[in-house]
Order: C-alpha cells, then sequence, then structure tokens
C-alpha cells in the first residue's frame, strides 16, 4: 500500500553538519546585512562594499527622501502669515547681513550616464543668498534643491522637479549648513549639467 521509502539514519545528516550549515548561513547573512541591507536602506556603509556596489548613494538618497517627508508631516508651532509661505528661492534683490563673506562666483560642470546622479553643495552661513542657474544639455533631469546640516539629520526643502532642462533664482540660506542641489539622469542619454553661481558661500564642492 506505501511504496515511499523511509531514509535510514545513515542518510540523515549529523549534528555536525547542521551546526555548520547553520554558522554558514548566519555568516551569509550578516554579510548581506553590511554590505547590502544596511547601504541600500539607510545609508550606513561600514565596509564601504556599499558605496563601491553604488548602494549606499541609494541609501543616503531614501534617507534624506524620507526626512523630507517626515518635515512635510509636522505641522508648524505657531501660523505663518501667508505671504511667509513663499519659497527661499526667489528673484529678489540680494540682502547683505553685517557679517557676510565676500562675493564668489563658480561654474561647474557634471556629466551625468543614464541613471547616474550627481550633488553639488555650497557651505552657507544662515541668511547668506547666493544667485544661481543650472542648465542641460542633451537631455532633462530630476532635480532638488535642498539644504542640510553637517551630522545633524537636518533638511530643508527650497524647490524640486521632474524632466527640467534648468533652472535659476536666488537661494537664501535657512540655516548654517550645506545648501545645493542634487540631480539623476532619468533619460536613456547622456546630459551635462552646468551650473553657475554668485554669492555670500565660503565654499563650493561635489559631494556625490
Amino acid at each position: 500500500m506505501y511504496n515511499t521509502d523511509l531514509p535510514t539514519r545513515a542518510d540523515l545528516p549529523s549534528s555536525g553538519k547542521l551546526l555548520r550549515s547553520t554558522a554558514v548561513a548566519a555568516l551569509v547573512a550578516a554579510g548581506l546585512l553590511v554590505t547590502v541591507v544596511l547601504p541600500a536602506e539607510y545609508g550606513i556603509d561600514p565596509t564601504g562594499a556599499g558605496r563601491a556596489l553604488g548602494l549606499a548613494q541609494m541609501g543616503e538618497i531614501k534617507v534624506s527622501l524620507a526626512t523630507e517627508a517626515n518635515a512635510a508631516e509636522t505641522p508648524p508651532a505657531t501660523a505663518a502669515p501667508a505671504t511667509a509661505e513663499a519659497p527661499a528661492v526667489t528673484s529678489r534683490s540680494e540682502s547683505a547681513s553685517q557679517d557676510m563673506l565676500p562675493a564668489q562666483q563658480h561654474t561647474m560642470m557634471v556629466t551625468l550616464k543614464p541613471g547616474e546622479a550627481a550633488e553639488i553643495k555650497l557651505a552657507m552661513r544662515k541668511d547668506a543668498s547666493v544667485r544661481y542657474e543650472w542648465s542641460t544639455a542633451g537631455g532633462a533631469v530630476n532635480y532638488d534643491t535642498h539644504g542640510d546640516q553637517g551630522n545633524v539629520i537636518k533638511y530643508h526643502g527650497y524647490s524640486k522637479g521632474r524632466n527640467e532642462t534648468g533652472d535659476a533664482g536666488m537661494l537664501q540660506a535657512a540655516f548654517d549648513g550645506k545648501h545645493g542641489w542634487y540631480w539623476r539622469n532619468r533619460s536613456g542619454a547622456e546630459v551635462t549639467i552646468t551650473l553657475k553661481t554668485r554669492g555670500d558661500y565660503e565654499k563650493i564642492e561635489r559631494m556625490l
């Protein structure tokens, strides 16, 4: 009635083999956690492998977007008048504070392959202002103009867009920190971005 042969004790794996298999699986899982999961999900890359594979940048973007979403959901402490809700990127004239640094001027170019991203930031003091203009050649990009404050998780968005070929205006720093632009090329062609800046900032550098 039953034709299935039951395994003998000799056919079953020994306790030693089971322990070795469990240890190997645990080591593989730990390795994947450190080299893949942490960089891709949280931007944490203790080994440096995640950045080499392009996963750390993905995690940093996810953390930045999550921080932005949480900030948008938090109601302001006090109600502000309607005119105060205008974004900091405006076309109004520059205003200089007493401790402003001498104006600087730079032109930077970055070339992005399909799917690549780049970020350029200015080190600025609170209320310092910079007039900027950027444009693309070869296609459109998605962008996010924002600021962050060192090791403190503090994100401030100025403006963002999708499939844009340029933007211009004035950026006024909401706090002491780094403020600038993040671009990603979602097109199928290579895109070159030219950024021109002029104003009160300490330095300009490419972050990504």
